[in-house]
Order: structure tokens, then C-alpha cells, then sequence
């Protein structure tokens, strides 16, 4: 008994990955309606632990989603994806825009044991007549993960249920802001991405629906007021589903223009008769004005531009002469004992047995090398360093 226990354990651990992780979900949706389906992590935790749905006990490990139409890379144009965080269900979102068929591949990867589970869902679209009348608002204080589950869809419903004035309302498409261009959010409390809400109905549009219409709207919103909704058209039941009045747009397929037939395919074949008459030889052009433009000109500017620059450098260039009677006699006094110092060491390096230099001495002149006594009188024919006698300052340092 206990070996048949635990291969009848084993087969159906075995039927329940099998058929988990391969069934098929299969949808039939007509064009322009919104399509979301949530990928439920719960799901696939399953499909990785198929012992766990006998015992009812579930982990919480993280999971990444891949999706991609069967034998292509990515989605199909009409389709979308979205996975805040691994610890987060994902979302497919789209509203198909011509009948066919899609067949979308999930892959969700485990995180956490690197473990993969392959699921496949299967979209039919089926042709059905557009809604005629369409209104877009921005919800500002949403992002599309909060958007897209169901019951946050119905309470948005309603709300423009209210505002349109009808029962008969379908949500047509659902965008995120920064598909359209908006820019990312500060990564701070109440900033959001914001998100786009277009519906449609059969009905003509309400008086509230009609205001965006009028030219006092258009004036107010084109001067970059803060327009708030009119107190009898706000029915914005949560504060995080109100729209922006600003951003809201009306769309009246019935008085759109038909498309354009598509042009007539001929056979390719010239139509027999006549020569082939080749087109003439296009006229000689000139092009010294574009030589005098692109390369004269050009030489010309450089040229004067060198000369001014020539002129800056060298012309305005004051004399030594001037500068030294401009100058102090104490600064410029100073400024050749410093030049008739740097010359005597410059001299003294190459003979070390020579005397110590004047400009080591207590005080002394450096064009006589007589040394002068101590305190003198302030005149400018004496040098500006001075020091008291000290028997000890020919051993201390000097800086």
C-alpha cells in the first residue's frame, strides 16, 4: 500500500506540471476593445512546486515574466507588457486594431531557484464596428500597474459613466504616460507616472463632455491655467481617479474623413507607342559666387581676425622704459637687487670656493658691496629687507 501511495503521489505530480505548465488560455476579443489579462505569480509558483498544490502551501519567491509572440521575438504592435517588480504580478495590456490571431509565449523565470514555466495564451480577434464617439482624460495620480486590475477599471467606469451620462461605456484603451512623452516621476511620495483612459459609446456626447469644446476652455487651457472640473461635472469618487480637465479630448469618428481607396496596381508594362524621349541635360550652373562664400569669405575674416590679433600682441605693448618710469624707485629698486641676486648665484654654482655672496650679509648694497650700518633713515636708495646685528645670523637658515 505504501508503494502504491507514493507512485500515485508521484503521477500526479507529474499530470499536474505537465498539463500546468503547457495548457492553453484562449481568448476571443473584438477589435477595439481593451484586452488585460494578470499574469498571477501564485500561478506559476505552482507549476514550480507541483507538490505544494496537494499540501495548499505556497512560496513567496520572486518571478520575472518574458513574452513574445510564438516564433518572434517581441509582442505584437497592439500588445503590451508590464512588471513593476519581481514580487509583482505582470500585466499583458493592449487593444487590437484589426482581426487576426496571436499566439503570445509567457515565460516566468524564478528568481530565486532559477526554475522557468512556459504558458501559452492564444488571442482570436474577431472584426466588430468601432464605437463612434471617444473621449481620452489623463488621470494624473495613477501608474498603470494600479490602473489595470479589474475592479480599479470598474471604479473608473463608473466614474465616467457619470461623467458621460450613460450606462453604455467600454473602455477602449489604457496608456501610461511615458509611452506618450511624459517624463519620469521624482522617486518621492505622491509623484506618478499618470496614465491615459480613452472609452467609447454609442451615445452622443454629454453637456459636461461638450464644455471641453467651448472657446472658454480652449482659452483657459491654452494660457497654461490649473482648470479644475466644474463643480457639476466632477464625479470623481476617489481622489486618485479624478481627471485632468486640461487633457481631455473628444473624438467624433462619424465625421472623420473615409480613408482613401489604395492607388490601382498596373501590369508594369509601358504602354506601346511613340520613342522613349529621355529627359534634357539639367543647365550648367556657376558656382564662383558658392566659391567666394564658402572659401574667400572665410580667408578674408581669418586674415583680419590675425591682423587684429597682431595688433593686440605687439602694437599695444607698452616700453620698458615707460614701465620703469610708472614704476616705485623702492618696487623698482627691489625688483633689480632681486635680478642681481639670482645672477650672483647663477655665478657661484660653478665655484663653491668663492666667498659668501653679498645677499647673505646683515645689510649691504648690491651695486657697491659696501655694507651699510644698521638704522638708518628711511630713503629709498637703501634695499627693503634690513636686519639687526646678531652674531649668530650667519649660521641661522634662510628663507
Amino acid at each position: 500500500m505504501a508503494g502504491c501511495g507514493s507512485w500515485v503521489f508521484f503521477l500526479t505530480v507529474c499530470a499536474v506540471s505537465l498539463f500546468g505548465a503547457n495548457a492553453e488560455i484562449k481568448f476571443t476579443i473584438p477589435v477595439g476593445k481593451f484586452f488585460t489579462y494578470e499574469l498571477m505569480r501564485e500561478t506559476f509558483q505552482s507549476d514550480f512546486e507541483p507538490s505544494s498544490k496537494l499540501y495548499r502551501r505556497l512560496q513567496d519567491d520572486p518571478m520575472t515574466f518574458k513574452c513574445n509572440r510564438q516564433k518572434y521575438p517581441d509582442l505584437p504592435e497592439w500588445l503590451r507588457f508590464t512588471q513593476r517588480h519581481p514580487y509583482d504580478n505582470g500585466f499583458l495590456y493592449g487593444t487590437p486594431t484589426s482581426p487576426g490571431k496571436s499566439i503570445i509565449e509567457v515565460y516566468a523565470i524564478n528568481k530565486q531557484s532559477y526554475e522557468t514555466a512556459r504558458q501559452i495564451i492564444v488571442i482570436k480577434i474577431v472584426a466588430e464596428k468601432m464605437l463612434p464617439y471617444q473621449a481620452e482624460v489623463f488621470i494624473k495620480l495613477r501608474e498603470i500597474e494600479k490602473v489595470l486590475p479589474s475592479s480599479v477599471q470598474d471604479e473608473i467606469k463608473q466614474d465616467l459613466q457619470k461623467l458621460w451620462d450613460t450606462e453604455a461605456l467600454e473602455i477602449i484603451n489604457i496608456t501610461n504616460a511615458l509611452d506618450r512623452g511624459g517624463r519620469v516621476p521624482l522617486p518621492l511620495a505622491g509623484h506618478f507616472e499618470g496614465v491615459y483612459v480613452k472609452v467609447g459609446s454609442e451615445q452622443y456626447f454629454s453637456d459636461c463632455l461638450l464644455r471641453v469644446l467651448t472657446p472658454e476652455y480652449q482659452r483657459q487651457c491654452t494660457a497654461g491655467a490649473k482648470v479644475k472640473v466644474p463643480g457639476g461635472c466632477n464625479f470623481c469618487s476617489i481622489p486618485s481617479n479624478c481627471i485632468t480637465w486640461c487633457k481631455t479630448e473628444l473624438f467624433d469618428l462619424t465625421k472623420q474623413e473615409p480613408t482613401p481607396p489604395a492607388p490601382t496596381v498596373g501590369s508594369g508594362i509601358l504602354e506601346a507607342g511613340g520613342d522613349f524621349d529621355p529627359p534634357e541635360s539639367p543647365p550648367s550652373r556657376d558656382y564662383f559666387p558658392d566659391y567666394i562664400v564658402t572659401v574667400i569669405v572665410p580667408l578674408i575674416l581669418a586674415i583680419v581676425l590675425c591682423l587684429l590679433l597682431a595688433y593686440i600682441m605687439y602694437g599695444r605693448r607698452e616700453g620698458v622704459a615707460k614701465r620703469n618710469a610708472r614704476t616705485n624707485q623702492i618696487q623698482l629698486y627691489h625688483h633689480h637687487t632681486i635680478h642681481g641676486n639670482t645672477d650672483e648665484l647663477r655665478n657661484m654654482a660653478g665655484n663653491r670656493g668663492v666667498p659668501p655672496p653679498l645677499s647673505t650679509l646683515p645689510m649691504f648694497n648690491s651695486r657697491t658691496g659696501e655694507t651699510a650700518p644698521p638704522l638708518q633713515s628711511d630713503s629709498p636708495s637703501i634695499p627693503l629687507i634690513m636686519a639687526q646685528h646678531d652674531p649668530y645670523s650667519d649660521t641661522l637658515p634662510r628663507k
